[in-house]
């Protein structure tokens, strides 16, 4: 059993940054990959980024990629999600995610363990 709790969330302007954080519970968080979806107000939830057990092979959606960061501290059983020059189609809700499998999966089905969301807003 993971517990994944997010944080970092807020109102930003277009243009700007945030870190959002996903602080894992328990000893096997080296042993999941960690992903990153959002769903946006009346979408379904879509895939951000993905990050490999060792943390060594990264993944994004085209939206996102250039922009975002995804990265992991197994020492603080903790992945983050560095956003820069967001856009007001970035506000969603956030979430992280927890794959026991290895392969490179997007679908949120693959996905074993999920937390509660943070809210992003980007104004224009």
């Amino acid at each position: 059993q993971v517990q994944l709790v997010e944080s970092g969330g807020g109102l930003v302007q277009a243009g700007g940054s945030l870190r959002l954080s996903c602080a894992a519970s328990g000893r096997t968080f080296s042993k999941y990959a960690m992903g990153w979806f959002r769903q946006a107000p009346g979408k379904e939830r879509e895939f951000v980024a993905r990050i490999s057990r060792s943390g060594g092979i990264t993944y994004y959606a085209d939206s996102v990629k250039g922009r975002f960061t995804i990265s992991r501290d197994s020492a603080k059983n903790t992945v983050y999600l560095q956003m820069n020059s967001l856009k007001p189609e970035d506000t969603a809700v956030y979430y992280c995610a927890a794959d026991r499998g290895v392969q490179l999966v997007t679908r949120e089905g693959a996905y074993d363990y999920w937390g509660q969301g943070t809210q992003v807003t980007v104004s224009s």
